[in-house]
């Protein structure tokens, strides 16, 4: 038998009745709390489904210490922000789909269930259901063979009102968000089955939609693409009745599920699924229910409160991270992004409502740059692997309040968009002069004095700041007498434009010939030096024109320097993950090219070794080795998730001896 649960209900509307009722069947859960912003509606809601307490702010009801578990049915946008505040209340969270309005909302609630070990659960009632569960067992069973094509609709039509949820685009209104969700989720589910995975990630997604006066899409199709030629067409629409059915096209036959979401409020739905073998008479098999979907609902989060992780195939948190994903390419690709997720109208205050400020107890380092006031801190937030505006917010706000104050960008960087992105969040956020801005340029083949010039203007554009704290030259031209490059850096700091300035991927023989240039002529001279330097020797270069700086020589030029080292590829690209690198493992070709190496993988030993006994992560050792050099290091990080980030800052509090280091790098 599962936990009980004493449950709290965010919201009384209609999808609230539909549970309370579900929960009045269920076998582990009780309906205790109800909250609405108007406390009449609570206390009606209470006495309909007779709930002992009701309250008049959602707040009062996370601080109800007898409810285990929230159920959020507020409107989509509310759902992460009150997602995350009931985690971080101690509860465990059941959230209406959809689970929040893009991926990187729904990373952050992910992120939230983990810190506070509580479970969460995307509320796909209709996974639950045991049709879902025999739908999977007949696939896997290859009863129609090999599948080919899916195609899943779920649709209906209301009456145009630019006013209500279903139609109000600060409402992520819509008929994607809304009910196709569900078709990309059924989809995922039968192509998971059909490949032995569970559930299954489109590698290819594409659509096209309707979008009406609000910007919403009224009706929608897409195309998904899953491995071994499986396809998926799915629709939606909330302006279009459509047949509202599952059909599966495989080698040897069909399948079809009349009633796929059995999604039936107030009554039970008997689960039906037919199906027609090649040169055989249709079948039926009737899957008995002896409850609402939304009972079975209940049951299987108690189970997955008591178990980690829900029963398949209800939809645990990294398929619902997968649906997420799907949803933001089918918009993508339809031209649907609201109001609320472009930088012009993106809210002042952060994911879970609250202004953005540094938390108190963050643990970051910081250091200082030759020429630079503000103190640096030597976790750098690498910008060029943003997906868009709402994943970037959510990444930089979290790196923020961790104490991260530095981002390190290019002009050549996702072709502008990731200094766009960057400037778009500093505005947004005012946030400019608690942040340390490093912009690169002169990339090679446009590695010239006068093309610095023309890029560094257009960065500060896309910025939209006066001047960059630090700018490198992205490669060095050996061509052009290094003078003139340290002339035009020169020319730029007086202007304002630049603050201090150094070299990416510069020999340290010309920086060595930059600075005593600049001396002779009494300028400004290198302050930084971005070169890869990792516990992990690079074998073979990233990218062309990538230099590292991790040999003895180039330590010893830094050490007697005191030049400032910002590292990139400062974790070896993750060569120093648990259970990611090792002489077997070739699936990564680029990781494999660049860091396998006999004396990499010695490195690797002994990094694990001295991770076990301080209680961290071998990536953690290999990144307080790049902070333990006796002269100035910062290290370039680009996480893409919440996740790296978090298990990143663990790096910053191990220390290490002069004697660790050495034998670390098999020096001793």
């Amino acid at each position: 038998m599962a936990v009980t649960l004493n449950w709290g209900l965010l919201g009384a509307g209609a999808i609230a009745k539909a549970f309370a009722k579900g929960l009045s069947q269920s076998n582990t859960g009780k309906a205790l709390a109800v909250a609405s912003r108007e406390i009449e509606k609570a206390q009606g809601f209470a006495k309909d489904h007779n709930i002992t307490k009701s309250y008049g702010s959602y707040e009062a009801l996370l601080a109800d210490k007898e409810i285990d578990a929230i159920y959020v049915s507020l409107p989509h946008p509310f759902h992460a922000e009150w997602a995350i505040k009931s985690l971080r209340a101690g509860k465990h969270v059941l959230c209406e789909k959809p689970f929040a309005v893009n991926g990187a909302q729904a990373m952050a609630i992910h992120e939230a269930a983990k810190i506070n070990s509580r479970m969460v659960m995307e509320a796909f009632m209709y996974r639950c259901h045991p049709q879902s569960a025999q739908l999977a067992d007949l696939i896997k069973a290859k009863v129609i063979g090999e599948v080919r094509v899916i195609r899943a609709t779920f649709a209906f039509a209301t009456t145009f009102n630019p006013t209500t949820r279903l139609f109000a685009n600060d409402l992520a209104g819509g008929g994607i968000m809304d009910v196709g969700c569900y078709a990309v989720s059924i989809a995922r589910l039968v192509a998971g089955a059909a490949l032995g995975t569970g559930v299954a990630d489109p590698i290819e997604v594409k659509g096209a939609a309707h979008l009406g006066p609000t910007g919403v899409d009224h009706w929608a199709i897409g195309t998904l693409k899953f491995d071994k030629g499986i396809l998926a067409q799915i629709a939606t629409g909330v302006e279009a009745n459509q047949d509202n059915t599952l059909q599966i096209f495989g080698s040897e036959g069909k399948m079809v599920l009349p009633n796929p979401f059995v999604a039936n409020r107030a009554n039970v739905d008997t689960g039906k699924i037919v199906i027609c073998r090649n040169g055989e008479a249709p079948r039926d098999v009737i899957v008995e229910a002896g409850c609402t979907s939304f009972a079975y609902e209940a049951d299987a989060f108690a189970e997955g409160v008591e178990k980690g992780t829900p029963p398949y195939p209800a939809q645990n948190i990294i398929d619902t991270l997968g649906n997420m994903r799907t949803l933001d390419r089918w918009r993508e690709s339809c031209g649907l992004t609201y109001d609320f997720e472009k930088p012009e109208g993106y809210s002042k205050t952060t994911i879970d409502g609250s202004p953005l400020k540094v938390a108190e107890q963050n643990g970051m380092k910081y250091g200082t740059v030759a020429h630079l006031e503000k103190k640096v801190s030597r976790l750098i937030m690498g910008v060029d692997n943003q997906t868009n505006f709402p994943h970037c917010a959510v990444m930089f706000d979290d790196f923020f309040e961790k104490g991260g104050n530095c981002f390190d960008t290019a002009f050549i960087y996702g072709g502008g968009s990731m200094e766009r992105m960057l400037g778009a969040w500093i505005k947004v956020r005012g946030v400019r002069d608690q942040t340390c801005v490093i912009v690169k340029g002169c990339h090679t083949p446009w590695a010239f004095p006068d093309a610095l010039t023309v890029q560094l203007k257009e960065s500060l554009s896309r910025l939209q700041i006066d001047c960059a704290d630090i700018y490198m030259m992205h490669r060095d031209n050996p061509d052009v007498p290094v003078g003139e490059f340290v002339d035009v850096m020169n020319d730029h700091v007086k202007a304002g434009r630049i603050k201090a300035f150094g070299g990416s991927n510069w020999t340290l023989a010309r920086v060595t010939e930059a600075n005593e240039y600049a001396r002779k002529n009494n300028l400004q001279g290198f302050s930084v030096v971005s070169n890869n330097f990792s516990l992990a020797r690079m074998v073979n270069p990233v990218w062309g024109g990538c230099i590292a700086a991790s040999d003895p020589e180039s330590r010893k030029w830094f050490k007697e320097t005191q030049t400032a080292l910002l590292s990139w590829s400062s974790q070896a690209r993750g060569f120093f993950l648990p259970d990611r690198a090792a002489p077997e493992k070739l699936d990564d070709k680029e990781l494999a090219r660049c860091w396998y190496s006999d004396d990499n993988f010695q490195r690797l030993a002994r990094a694990k070794e001295l991770a076990q006994k301080k209680g961290v992560s071998p990536i953690n050792i290999a990144l307080a080795y790049v902070l333990a050099q006796p002269f100035p290091t910062f290290a370039l990080i680009g996480p893409r998730t919440l996740e790296e980030t978090r298990t990143s800052l663990p790096g910053l509090t191990v220390e290490l001896s002069e004697q660790e280091v050495k034998w670390l790098n098999l020096e001793a």
